[in-house]
Formats: C-alpha cells, sequence, structure tokens
C-alpha cells in the first residue's frame, strides 16, 4: 500500500548501472527512490544488483560507509536488502536543489572490493506553499491610477520541480486583479493590479484573499489575506537602479566588510522622499544572521562567518519605502555568490585496515584502504597522498581521492614487530594543507625460525653414587618466534647407551631442560656417556636443534682394599709357620690386595697393625712382603700373630685387615702349610657324623679300625704340615685351601679380574703358591722372588721322610662352588690397579 502510494505519488524506480573502475574500486550503482520512506522500507536488493551472494555477506563484513553525516540506508546482510534506516527529508538534506543525491560506499572483503553508490532522493509533494505571514497590509492612495502595481511579498515552497509553488489565485474584490510576473530562476512573484479608481469616501479598506497553490498530485494551497487601506495619495515610490544585484565575496571575509551599496531614488520632497531600507519578511534567517543593512545608507555588511562549505550563495530580498504618508515599497534582490578559499586540511579516513600481517606475506598484500575527502572545491579540493620512505609498503591510487596500502618488500616479524605508516595527504590549494593519519601495523608470527642451543655441546661433571632424581645439567635453547612459534619443550630422544635406553639413565623437563638421573651411577662400571637433547618449537610444522650432551662420572672412594692373597683356610686367620732358624731378612709371605677405585682412591699401602713380638716382623708398605728383621732365639714365643691392615689412598681413607697366625718350628725342615683343614671340611664333617651316628652301635670294629688309621696318618705329617716337593735346590710347597671365609668384602659387586679368576692353579696370588728354602743348603734368606709353581693335582711320593727324597700325594682341588664365591664377591679392579700392582711386584 506504501509502495503504491510512493510510486504514484514519486515515480520510485531502480536506477543501475555498473562499470569497471579497477579491481578494488569495482563499479558504482545509482537507486532512487523518495523522501519520507517509512523505516525499513525496501530500496534495492544491493547483493543482487552487485553479483554478491547473499550468504557470504557476513562472512566477507559487507558494510555501507555514508559518504556525508548520518546513515540513511543500511543493508540487511541475510537477504542482502538495502533498506531505510533513518528518516529521509529532501529538502532538509539538499534544500532547493534539484537534484539530491546520498553518496555512499559499499565495502566487502576477502577479497577487497568498494563500490560507489548514489541514492537519487526524489521529491514528494510533502510541504504546501507558504507565505512570510497571514496577512499583508497596503495603503493605497485614493489618487492612484489604474494599471497601478503593487507587488506582494511571494510564497515559498519547499518541494521542487512540479510539487513547487505553480500559481496564484486571487479572491474577492473588483478593483483590484492579479498580475504574476516571472523573475530569474523560474519564481513567480504576484502583483497586485488596480483595475479602477480608488475612493477612499466610498470604502476606505478592501480586504482580499491571495491563494497560492502547487503542482503536486493532489495539489496543496495555502492563502494569506491583504488589507487595503486606502489612503491620501504619495505618488511617487522609491525606485531601485535595478530589480537584481549580484555580487560575489570571499568566504572568510571578516565581519564589518561591505558587500554592497544600495541607492534608490523617490522623486517626491520631504518626507515622502526619503527612503528607508530593510529586509523583507521573506528573507531567511540565516540571512538576517550573517549580513547587516544599514536602513539609512542601504549599505549590507558582513555580520556573520562566511562558509563556502555550508553556503555557496545567498539571496537577500530587501525593500525601500519612503516616509510619506501612504508609503510605497519598492523590492530588489541581492545575490551573494561565496567564493572558495583553501580554509580546509584534506580529511582522511581507513577504511579498512588489516593489521596484523603476516610476515610472510607476498609483495603487492593490500594492508590498508584509505580515502580522502576535502570540503574546499577547484584545486583546492584537489588531493595527493604519501607515506614515508625506507617502509616496505607503497600507496597507489585506483580511483580519485581513494588509495591502497600495498607491501612492496619481506616482512621479517623478528626484526621488526610494527610499523608506524603516516600517510601524508596535502591539497593543491596556495598555500597547500596537510593532513596527517598514522596507521600502526603489526606483523604476525610464522614459524620460521628453529630453536637454538646456547651452547654446541654440553658436559656434566656428576659424581658416583647420586642421588637418584638429582639435576645433573641444565639445557638451554632460545627461539626468536614468538608465542606458539617460540614455546620450546625439551626431550631426550630414544637413543641406547650399551643396549639399554637412555631413558633409564636420565630424564629431562621437557618446560625448562633440566635433566636429572634416573639411577645412581657407579664409576667402576660407567665412566661417561652421552646422548642427545632434542629442543622442539610448537609452530606448524615444528621446527627442531639437536645437541649433545656428555655426562662424565667423577670416582669416589666407595670401595675398600680387597685381600685376595694370602686367604684364610677357616675363619679369618691364615696359618703360616716358619722355621726358628730363619735368619733376618727373611721373606715370611707377601700379602696381596686390590681396589676397584681408581686414581688416588686405588693407592694402597701396607702396614702391620698388631704384632706378638713387634720387634721381629716389617712389612714393605709397597708391597706387602713380610720379613723378620732379627734372628728367633728361645725365648720368642712359639706361636706369632699378626695383623696385617691395607689402607688406601682416598678420603676419608678405607682399609682392609687379615690375621696371620705363625708357627715357630725348630728344626731346619722347610715351611710346609698346614693340611689339617682338608679333613675338616664342614661338609665332610657334616657326612661323617651323618654315617657314624648310623653305624655306631652296629660297627664298632670298623669304628676302632678308621681310629687306627687317623692316628697312623698324623703320624707321619708331624714331619711338617704339608706336602712338598724339591726340584734342585728349590722346594715348592702346596696347601689346599678349602674355607674363604677371612676375606675382607668392602663391596659385594667387585668382580675378579680374568687373572685372578682361578685362585687355586697356578696363579702367582694362588693359595698354593709360597715362598721357600732348601735346608740343605743352609738358605734362610730369600733365594727367589717368584719360584717355580707345581700343579696342585697330584705329586709323586718317592721316598722315606726325609728333606732330600721325594713324595707323591694326592692332592684335590678346591670346589669350583668356592671360587665362584670369590668372583662373586670381588669387583673388577680399576686399570689403575693393574699398575700399582706391578709397581709393588718389582
Amino acid at each position: 500500500m506504501g509502495h503504491c502510494r510512493i510510486y504514484c505519488l514519486g515515480k520510485w524506480h531502480l536506477l543501475y548501472y555498473l562499470f569497471s573502475f579497477w579491481p578494488l574500486v569495482s563499479g558504482q550503482i545509482r537507486y532512487s527512490i523518495p523522501e519520507e520512506l517509512q523505516l525499513g522500507s525496501f530500496v534495492g536488493n544491493i547483493a543482487e544488483d552487485l553479483g554478491l551472494d547473499a550468504r557470504e555477506l557476513s562472512a566477507r563484513k559487507f558494510r555501507i560507509v555514508p559518504g556525508i553525516g548520518k546513515t540513511y540506508l543500511d543493508v540487511n546482510l541475510d537477504n542482502g536488502i538495502l533498506f531505510v534506516k533513518e528518516r529521509i527529508d529532501r529538502e532538509q538534506l539538499c534544500g532547493s536543489s534539484l537534484t539530491c543525491l546520498l553518496p555512499m560506499e559499499a565495502v566487502v572483503e576477502n577479497p577487497l572490493n568498494v563500490y560507489r553508490v548514489e541514492v537519487e532522493v526524489l521529491d514528494i509533494n510533502d510541504n504546501a506553499p507558504r507565505f512570510p505571514k497571514n496577512q499583508f497590509h497596503l495603503e493605497i492612495s485614493e489618487f492612484a491610477s489604474p494599471g497601478a502595481r503593487f507587488p506582494l511579498e511571494c510564497a515559498h515552497d519547499s518541494d521542487v520541480g512540479s510539487n513547487s509553488l505553480q500559481s496564484y489565485r486571487l479572491v474577492g474584490n473588483p478593483y483590484f486583479a492579479l498580475d504574476i510576473e516571472t523573475r530569474s530562476g523560474d519564481e513567480k512573484l504576484p502583483v497586485l493590479t488596480l483595475e479602477r479608481a480608488l475612493d477612499r469616501e466610498k470604502e476606505p479598506t478592501h480586504k482580499l484573499q491571495l491563494i497560492a497553490k502547487d503542482g503536486g498530485i493532489p495539489p496543496k494551497s495555502t492563502a494569506a489575506e491583504i488589507l487595503i487601506a486606502v489612503q491620501d495619495v504619495n505618488d511617487n515610490s522609491p525606485v531601485f537602479s535595478q530589480s537584481v544585484y549580484r555580487v560575489s565575496l570571499h568566504e572568510n571575509m571578516p565581519k564589518g566588510t561591505l558587500v554592497i551599496k544600495l541607492n534608490a531614488t523617490d522623486l517626491d520632497d520631504g518626507s515622502n522622499g526619503e527612503i528607508e531600507y530593510s529586509f523583507t519578511s521573506h528573507t531567511s534567517a540565516s540571512v538576517r544572521e550573517l549580513f547587516d543593512l544599514h536602513s539609512k545608507t542601504g549599505e549590507i555588511t558582513v555580520k556573520g562567518n562566511l562558509d563556502n562549505e555550508l553556503d555557496r550563495a545567498f539571496e537577500i530580498n530587501v525593500q525601500a519605502t519612503d516616509k510619506g504618508s501612504a508609503p510605497l515599497p519598492v523590492y530588489c534582490r541581492v545575490h551573494v555568490d561565496i567564493t572558495d578559499e583553501n580554509d580546509n586540511s584534506p580529511e582522511v579516513t581507513v577504511t579498512s585496515l588489516f593489521s596484523p600481517v603476516s610476515e610472510d606475506s607476498p609483495p603487492g598484500t593490500v594492508i590498508a584502504l584509505i580515502s580522502t575527502t576535502d570540503k574546499d572545491s577547484g584545486k583546492n579540493g584537489e588531493i595527493d597522498c604519501q607515506i614515508s620512505n625506507g617502509l616496505p609498503f607503497k600507496l597507489e591510487s585506483p580511483l580519485t581521492n581513494y588509495y591502497k596500502l600495498l607491501t612492496v618488500g619481506q616482512l621479517d616479524r623478528e626484526s621488526i614487530p610494527k610499523y608506524d605508516v603516516t600517510v601524508l595527504c596535502t591539497d593543491s590549494g596556495s598555500p597547500p594543507l596537510t593532513s596527517k593519519k598514522l596507521m600502526q601495523v603489526e606483523i604476525s608470527d610464522v614459524n620460521d625460525n628453529g630453536p637454538r642451543f646456547s651452547q654446541s655441546s654440553y658436559t656434566a661433571y656428576v659424581t658416583e653414587n647420586n642421588a637418584i632424581g638429582a639435576s645433573i645439567i641444565t639445557v638451554t635453547a632460545s627461539d626468536r618466534d614468538m608465542n606458539q612459534n617460540g614455546k620450546l619443550s625439551y626431550s631426550i630422544p630414544g637413543d641406547q647407551i650399551h643396549g639399554v635406553s637412555v631413558a633409564s639413565y636420565v630424564y629431562i623437563n621437557s618446560e625448562n631442560g633440566i635433566v636429572f638421573s634416573q639411577r645412581s651411577f657407579d664409576y667402576e662400571e660407567l665412566k661417561s656417556f652421552q646422548f642427545q637433547v632434542q629442543a622442539r618449537d610448537s609452530g606448524v610444522p615444528s621446527l627442531t636443534d639437536n645437541v649433545s650432551v656428555e655426562v662424565v662420572i667423577l670416582d669416589q672412594n666407595d670401595n675398600a682394599p680387597v685381600i685376595v692373597h694370602p686367604l684364610p683356610e677357616r675363619g679369618s686367620t691364615v696359618m703360616e709357620t716358619m722355621s726358628r732358624s730363619a735368619e733376618p731378612g727373611y721373606l715370611v709371605t707377601k700379602v696381596s690386595a686390590m681396589d676397584a677405585d681408581s686414581g688416588q682412591n686405588a693407592r694402597l699401602s701396607y702396614q702391620i697393625g698388631q704384632a706378638t713380638d713387634p720387634g721381629l716382623f716389617t712389612i714393605s708398605p709397597d708391597t706387602g712382603e713380610v720379613w723378620i728383621i732379627r734372628g728367633l732365639v728361645q725365648k720368642d714365643a712359639t706361636k706369632q700373630k699378626l695383623i696385617i691392615v691395607v689402607k688406601d689412598n682416598g678420603t676419608p681413607s678405607l682399609s682392609a685387615s687379615m690375621t696371620i697366625s705363625l708357627s715357630v718350628i725348630d728344626g731346619d725342615a722347610q715351611l710346609l702349610s698346614d693340611v689339617s683343614g682338608f679333613l675338616d671340611d664342614a661338609a665332610f664333617k657334616s657326612a661323617l657324623s651323618f654315617y657314624l651316628v648310623i653305624f655306631l652301635g652296629a660297627i664298632s670294629s670298623i669304628f676302632l679300625l678308621i681310629l687306627i688309621v687317623l692316628a697312623v696318618k698324623v703320624h707321619k705329617s708331624r714331619g711338617g704340615f704339608g706336602v712338598y716337593s724339591c726340584y734342585g735346590d728349590v722346594c715348592c710347597c702346596y696347601r689346599p685351601g678349602r674355607s674363604f671365609n677371612g676375606i675382607q668384602k668392602a663391596s659385594r659387586n667387585i668382580q675378579i679380574p680374568p687373572n685372578y679368576v682361578e685362585v687355586f692353579g697356578g696363579d702367582p696370588l694362588s693359595q698354593s703358591f709360597r715362598y721357600g728354602t732348601n735346608s740343605t743348603l743352609g738358605c734362610t734368606k730369600r733365594d727367589s722372588r717368584f719360584p717355580d709353581t707345581c700343579s696342585s693335582s697330584a705329586m709323586a711320593y718317592k721316598g722315606g721322610g726325609g728333606p732330600n727324597e721325594k713324595y707323591d700325594y694326592l692332592h684335590s682341588q678346591a670346589p669350583a662352588n668356592d671360587r665362584n664365591t670369590v668372583n662373586a664377591e670381588v669387583k673388577q679392579p680399576n686399570a689403575d690397579w693393574h699398575f700399582s700392582q706391578a709397581n709393588r711386584a718389582e
């Protein structure tokens, strides 16, 4: 209903045309709508007219940017329909201008396009003609001759075109007629014409009605009452030299500036010839505010501030009247053109700013769309914009007063994270005026920098026996990127150390790079190891960097010396024998020990901790050899006890000790070993007891026989405590060892080296190794440091009981499980120990 009415009144129609300027400012469309449409009224489907998909309007941030003033129109982003948002009053927007346009821009992004949109507001007949006042008072002399003309004030219609004022009509009186006088600009001036002579005595007053009518459909009209008082004659009215005056005046002229001086003449004398000037009642309020009219001189001067950008021209209506008894007014118009001065700086508007910008954006990427305006006109309104040199951006102008900001170089956020771009716009006036617009363009990060460790490699020194979970070292890496691209995490790749996953040795805190131990390290097992640490950022795709970390294990004095020779037979005491005739310097025995530590921690020294006779024996602190330092006398005890102490050089020092029991025998017998232990083996006694319990009562005779046999064997062994064999001048003594309870244990984890595995074989440190002398030659001193060794498996008995006779004696070796017990309890010595032992052997 509303649309039909608008169509009938204002010929509401849509004018559309599209032409291509440039890919960014794509074209222009134009609509025509009548004024005073209801809010929400349909204007046009702008999405369809622009060839856009209405479903993408929201995603592409489609919007209307008004050219001037408020936003009168808006777009429904759901269907692309352009509708009325604010009341549109054509007269308020464009005044008396025949054409009224609402300029605006339609902006759409992704990709960025700008469309010029013009909406022509069509006039509707919403205003009736209006007179300046409802009554006009005229005083006409009765002597006025027929044909006299009396100009009346015009009615004014705010509408334009056919809806504006079209005609006047005079109602009611035979004395007067109405004539229409057309002036410039199609202005119609009503003129009252006297048809017949007036007779004041017959009819002193006349009442007329003047009707003004426009050409709208339906037409609108208004009426003013004319009251005429017939007076005596003032037969000459003032006369202007011309009915229309034209003046040009610069804007911003100071107050008091003379615009024009009007001059009207009156042929009458006296008061009838004195003229007064005044604005007509039809003069607008704005004219009265900006201009002043001197009533006597007719000078029009500037009263207010003239601004070409607000009003480019003014129409001043002036009347001149004399002071006669029946003054006759005369009218003229003064047309004042306001010429432009360059008094307005350019206005810069950033229509769209795409910030931040990715640092990997290619050259030619659009950063911003800029529009410029200047309220001045002509050359004063021509604008040129530039940006500072040295920036990776440039300005291009696809259309007048439109600019786009583009990238021209490679961006690097790590070097410059943001740019302050100043757009400097200058008009072409004289002098030129300039405006600045500052834009801050931030550069967003991409993952183009990998992590970097602060060192090319790391070395950590860890003392053995460290606490599990203790911090070993901290590795640090940095990344020049920011946020997720610069957030680092640390990890240890799945390497292996000696066939075992590195995760069982160390782990790393993924956030701060602190490396922790997963086990307590043992220097004797592992001297050092290496692994890789990887730093990875959180970018997509992520970047990494690896660094090598070497962990060096430092030795602690955590292993006490272990005495490996001689080994005790039973309990913790080593049984030895020596001749009472031994001379000073006689080598009693040699004590050997080992230490699983290294360096100073494995350097051993020997000393006699306690002795039955401290003045009888001495020991080499380096080699562990025990000698007698004086000859034995009869008062010396036949049982000598020595406690040998072995200490390492660590801090604090660790030690081991052993007890040696020496039996001093008379005669010239060779030093022998006691074999009684062979018969007292725990397993043997257990088995013997078992058989004794079973057969004790049944076979007493057999028991007696066994006792006799044992007595005979004991009798035969009184000449020596072991079996021996002599070859030439050297005798070797053999003593089977069965018990290892006397070994001093410093650490149950030490393993015996290969050259000490067969304790009871031909090894120089075996239990069957002894030093001997030959009594037949009278030798009591050390004959050889390393005498020949004999097999412990069997010896041949070839004579009767003398020292020069040879024996065959079946000697059974120690059980293999005893040797394994030693191997399990003694740790592998350090390489440094072999060196020290070799020194001691010399």
